[in-house]
C-alpha cells in the first residue's frame, strides 16, 4: 500500500450529499479484484452521457460537459471535496479503488459512511472530517480559484490553504502509523514474519504430522 505523508494537489468538487459507492463506481464494473484499472469508470453515470460496460474503451466515449471532473481546471486533481454521507451504501471495496486509481488522495467532508470510512484506511486514502463551516468555505474558495491546492500533512494532521490558513483534523493514532508507513493488513502482518516463521518451524517439530505432504 501506498504511503501518505504530505500532499499538497488541486481540490476538485463533488457537490452533493449522500453519494453512494454505486455513484463512485457503478455495480457492472465490479467484477474484477485487481484494484486497478476503475479509475476511468469513477463516477461513470455522472462523468459520461452513455451507459459504460465493462473493459470499454473509454476514450472515445461522450463526456458530460457539466460534470465537474471533466472541467480542465480539476485536471490532475489529489483532493476531493465532498459533502456529507459520502460513501454511503453498500460496502464495496472497489469504491476507494475507483478514488485512488484515478488519482486522488484524500477526501475531504463532513462525515462519511462508516464502511467506506475505515475501506479508505485500508488502500492509502486519507479521509478527512472537517466541520460544514470549513467545508463550506473550502468550496467557496475552490470555485472562486482556479488551480485552488490544499497541502494536507498526516504527521501534523492538518489541511491548509493557499492563502496559509490551517485547519486540524483528528485521526485515530493507529490508522496515521498505518498511513504514514504504508501499511495494509497484509503488512502489518508481514512485520511479524519472522515469529511467524519461528512459530512454523516449533510447530513441525511438535507435530510433524499436520505438515505432511506440505513444502
Amino acid at each position: 500500500m501506498k504511503s501518505f505523508t504530505k500532499i499538497t494537489g488541486i481540490a476538485a468538487p463533488m457537490d452533493r450529499a449522500n453519494v453512494d459507492t454505486d455513484m463512485i463506481i457503478p455495480k457492472q464494473f465490479l467484477k474484477s479484484i485487481k484494484r486497478t484499472g476503475f479509475g476511468k469508470n469513477l463516477f461513470d453515470e455522472l462523468r459520461y452521457l452513455d451507459e459504460g460496460q465493462p473493459d470499454q474503451d473509454c476514450s472515445g466515449r461522450p463526456l458530460n460537459p457539466d460534470f465537474p471532473l471533466n472541467f480542465e481546471r480539476y485536471r490532475d486533481a489529489k483532493v476531493l471535496l465532498a459533502r456529507e454521507n459520502f460513501g454511503c451504501g453498500s460496502s464495496r471495496e472497489h469504491a476507494p479503488w475507483a478514488l485512488d486509481d484515478y488519482g486522488f488522495r484524500c477526501i475531504i467532508a463532513p462525515s462519511f459512511a462508516e464502511i467506506f470510512y475505515n475501506n479508505c484506511f485500508k488502500n492509502g486514502l486519507l479521509p478527512i472530517v472537517l466541520d460544514t463551516d470549513i467545508v463550506d468555505r473550502l468550496f467557496q474558495e475552490m470555485y472562486a480559484q482556479e488551480g485552488y491546492e490544499l497541502t494536507i500533512d498526516l504527521e501534523a494532521q492538518t489541511v491548509t490553504t493557499p492563502k496559509g490558513e490551517t485547519f486540524e483534523f483528528e485521526i485515530d493514532e493507529f490508522r496515521k502509523h498505518c498511513l504514514l508507513n504504508g501499511l495494509d493488513d497484509i503488512g502489518l502482518t508481514l512485520e511479524h514474519e519472522d515469529a511467524i516463521k519461528a512459530y512454523e518451524a516449533q510447530r513441525r517439530q511438535e507435530a510433524p504430522w499436520l505438515f505432511d505432504g506440505l513444502r
